[in-house]
């Protein structure tokens, strides 16, 4: 009768391991103060380093100021800031240190540029959460980038199974969060405010960012809310993003993109650190290779129920050389107080963005321009959107283009074309209506364009620019 019994023994004996509870490790007894005047470093490490060493645990931070410099994550460990506490940069900037990235990112040769207050290095299944807040404590730094960057507040390399939740960081001296080469990252219900990028990863094009979430979250910063490169399988939904410069901003090849019901608002809360202005320039800005050069694909981006208000423009899509675009999906777009650009999709590369799909959108300009005529020919952007001889819609390089229940309004009335289509191999126009101003130039203008195909929509047929150098 014992023989049967013992797998059952066994059996129960491990479900009871698995079941217990996580042990927990408070900070103040390992001897941190929490009163904002003694440096809190050492007993809060000290606490993370014993629950790692018996396997994990929780690490609680109870309400409280604690001033420290660099903490260094490690495995299987939910730190959690109970309501009340603030872990508060030191300023002392000999008290931060940095992860070391891949020897094979151009990143690498950074150095002291990658800084935290909270550092991890190839970690797996960490948590990191609220209700507490973190306070970077703008611990600037004279010999930094722009004379003035100093640490990140949350750093991490070559991370597995990281959630970041129900926090608040405030004043980061460089990037709230900022990872390179991480999978499987989920931020939840974090709320920032100032410092520059609110969420900013990076992976390679060797070893690429895999399965990251950014969920219902806040942010109200000086520079990007959220950018980064080498996306795979992202995730950005129920986001409110506020930015005195671009709210989302793509720097290098994407795949499986998905960034939906958000809302973006202009101008920014926070000052731009560098300028001190505070307009936001592009709703979102997908432009591979614009800050350095980049390789590959990006592809299945999908925009869908964003809102929008007070953007310089509502969708910027720029491939420079050495990038190319897949498909591309933008729907149930609402933007209004649009006053720069048009929504462009342009390649400046050899490849053609190969499909552009605009359905249900509504997009509001200022106008109020005047058309040059002859149009002037566009030039290639550079890191930010400019101003377009068309209001609207601005395509290049495009090789098929639907717009499908697309409405294109201004204020004030804009004599420049609404749309303008340069080398575009076919575009399908269904239920697509445009705001005219009297004495406008036409609607639609095409340069280089195969096919053009109209349905239950107000433009006129295209009127055809010439190939530069042709005669009449």
């Amino acid at each position: 009768m014992t023989a049967p019994l013992f797998p059952v023994l066994l059996l129960l004996g491990v479900l009871s391991r698995v079941m217990l509870p996580a042990q927990t490790f408070n900070v103040r007894d390992f001897g941190a103060r929490g009163d904002g005047m003694g440096v809190d470093t050492g007993p809060i490490q000290k606490a993370m380093d014993t629950a790692a060493a018996q396997g994990g645990g929780v690490v609680i931070i109870p309400a409280g100021r604690y001033l420290t410099g660099t903490l260094h994550l490690r495995d299987n460990l939910t730190v959690v800031l109970e309501n009340g506490a603030c872990l508060v940069g030191v300023t002392n900037l000999d008290l931060y240190a940095a992860p070391v990235p891949p020897a094979h990112m151009p990143e690498a040769r950074w150095g002291k540029w990658h800084r935290g207050l909270i550092v991890g290095q190839g970690v797996t299944n960490v948590t990191l959460a609220g209700p507490g807040r973190i306070d970077g404590n703008r611990v600037f730094d004279p010999t930094g980038e722009e004379r003035m960057r100093g640490p990140h507040t949350l750093v991490f390399v070559n991370c597995r199974r990281l959630t970041i939740r129900d926090l608040e960081i405030v004043d980061s001296a460089n990037y709230a969060i900022f990872f390179l080469v991480s999978d499987e990252v989920d931020i939840q219900r974090v709320k920032i405010r100032g410092g520059w990028d609110g969420v900013h990863f990076r992976g390679s094009p060797e070893r690429w960012c895999r399965d990251v979430r950014i969920l219902d979250c806040q942010m109200y910063t000086g520079d990007d809310s959220i950018a980064g490169r080498y996306w795979d399988r992202t995730l950005i939904q129920n986001c409110v993003l506020n930015s005195s410069c671009n709210p989302v901003r793509i720097i290098g090849p994407v795949r499986r993109l998905i960034i939906q019901q958000c809302l973006v608002f202009g101008p920014g809360l926070e000052p731009h650190r560098t300028s001190q202005r505070f307009n936001t320039l592009a709703g979102i800005n997908l432009q591979p290779g614009a800050w350095d050069a980049t390789q590959g694909l990006t592809d299945d981006v999908l925009i869908s129920d964003v809102t929008m208000h007070q953007v310089a423009a509502p969708v910027h899509i720029s491939m420079k050389p050495g990038n190319s675009a897949g498909t591309i999906r933008i729907q149930r777009l609402n933007a209004t107080g649009v006053y720069r650009a048009a929504l462009s999709a342009e390649s400046w590369a050899e490849a053609p963005i190969t499909n552009l799909v605009l359905r249900d959108l509504t997009v509001e300009y200022t106008g109020g321009e005047r058309a040059v005529l002859p149009l002037p020919s566009v030039k290639a952007p550079g890191v930010d959107v400019r101003p377009l001889p068309t209001w609207g819609l601005y395509a290049r390089n495009v090789q098929k283009l639907e717009l499908d229940n697309v409405r294109l309004r201004w204020e004030r009335p804009d004599t420049r074309p609404a749309i303008l289509l340069e080398m575009v191999g076919e575009a399908w126009f269904d239920q697509v209506s445009v705001r005219l101003a009297p004495g406008a130039t036409p609607p639609l203008v095409t340069n280089q364009v195969g096919k053009v195909y109209l349905r239950h929509t107000d433009l006129t047929e295209p009127f055809r620019l010439l190939p530069e150098g042709s005669k009449p």
